[in-house]
């Protein structure tokens, strides 16, 4: 068996997140992809914490892709770049739009040599358009589409201020949807034998992918009651161990209040003129979570809790670090981390793969390129010569690899 992209050749201009973590994800369901790497590097490549010679971020969107480190500003090595997409079916970048265009690098390039590739550009507002030249990082993003402002967070009459979100979806949604394009158009292609260009906005992807867009963008009034699964009314409780935990249910919502009142057998509440209507729990909020909390420190244990809030349909889960879920018996079962070298005698813990196939292998995980490490082997396999590889180092155009003094001889020949 092999992995359901198997076969599948990809080459990655991209940096930083969106476009890595998108080839990285077509890498891990089987696809080959060469890493084109800048002179100045992937700005991930220096990012702490540094354990041994790699990067952990730069490890995590990398591990596994072959590197090849080119200065597209020299004639040998964009002709370098060019012959890598001769035989591509995948190409992914994620500059400003226009970038590649003045490198000969851009769609129409690539596509009038060959027809069947499948190009995918990510960027901040896509190709077109009053925006398309601006930054733009996961913050900024996040804070023009909406995101940030729901940060807000009501509790009884007190509202935080937004907040930045420390992960960055916009980059990592951006690239899934990259992923998901990539596969309609490769579907496409084995109807028509055409391959296609495919422009990502991460704006729009944010859009598409909040749950809650049609409330905002239809003006919608919901008066007291919160959005379904509202996240300002998920509230957070004390385990009967101590733990942290948080509910997938509103105890302000109308709906939602029932199931707690079933699952306390405190149906009785219902006509506390405290708690009568959503507005009255709104408004009593902290009498009510108090009133359940007592509730759940009468609980022997988070089993016998979490039995009983799952017979009234309430979904409960402790509040863990990512290091607790991955030492749990559930992670251990999916698989759910994998070890990949710092190419210096250690090694990373990285997240493992989010699917399994049942007629599909998925590789072990690769370990991640040093800058220009596959340099020589590529350009032999794309037909260079020796005396044309040779010239292209003199252009300093094929940039020669670089191992950080941490890594040593040891990690060289791995």
């Amino acid at each position: 068996m092999a992995g359901p992209l198997s076969g599948l050749k990809v080459v990655d201009f991209s940096r930083v997140l969106a476009g890595p973590l998108c080839s990285r994800t077509l890498l891990d369901l089987g696809a080959d992809v060469t890493k084109v790497e800048p002179p100045m590097g992937d700005v991930t490549r220096y990012a702490a914490p540094t354990t041994g010679a790699m990067s952990g971020y730069f490890a995590q969107q990398n591990a596994g892709k072959r590197n090849v480190c080119l200065d597209l500003n020299v004639p040998a090595a964009r002709e370098i770049a060019l012959r890598l997409c001769d035989g591509a079916d995948i190409v992914v970048e994620n500059f400003r739009a226009g970038a590649l265009a003045s490198f000969g690098l851009d769609y129409a390039s690539v596509a009038a040599r060959n027809p069947a590739v499948i190009y995918c550009s990510i960027t901040g507002y896509g190709q077109g358009g009053p925006w398309r030249s601006r930054m733009a990082y996961a913050p900024t993003v996040q804070a023009e589409a909406g995101f940030t402002a729901t940060s807000e967070v009501h509790y009884g009459d007190k509202l935080t201020a937004p907040a930045t979100d420390s992960l960055s979806h916009a980059d990592v949604y951006a690239g899934l949807q990259g992923v998901i394009a990539i596969l309609a158009a490769l579907n496409a292609r084995n109807q028509t034998g055409k391959g296609q260009y495919i422009d990502v906005a991460m704006a729009a992807t944010l859009l598409a992918v909040n749950e809650k867009a049609h409330i905002a963008l239809s003006g919608l009034d919901i008066g007291d009651e919160p959005p379904v699964l509202g996240a300002t009314d998920c509230p957070f409780f004390t385990g009967p161990d101590g733990e942290r935990i948080i509910v997938a249910s509103s105890i302000i919502g109308s709906l939602t209040f029932r199931f707690f009142l079933s699952a306390m057998r405190r149906a009785d509440l219902a006509k506390d003129p405290r708690f009568a209507t959503a507005a009255d729990r709104r408004k009593n909020l902290p009498e009510l979570h108090a009133i359940i909390q007592r509730w759940i420190d009468g609980f022997p244990n988070k089993r016998a809790l979490d039995a009983q809030f799952d017979e009234a349909k309430i979904a409960m889960g402790e509040v863990r670090t990512m290091q607790q879920l991955a030492e749990s018996e559930w992670a251990d079962y999916w698989g759910a981390t994998h070890k990949v070298p710092d190419r210096a005698g250690g090694e990373y813990t990285l997240p493992g793969r989010p699917w399994r196939f049942s007629e599909s292998a998925l590789d072990a995980p690769g370990a991640p390129a040093f800058q220009g490490e596959h340099n020589d082997a590529i350009c032999r396999e794309l037909g260079f010569s020796e005396i044309q590889i040779a010239s292209a180092r003199k252009a300093r155009g094929l940039l020669a690899p670089r191992v950080p003094e941490a890594a040593g001889s040891k990690a060289a020949r791995q």
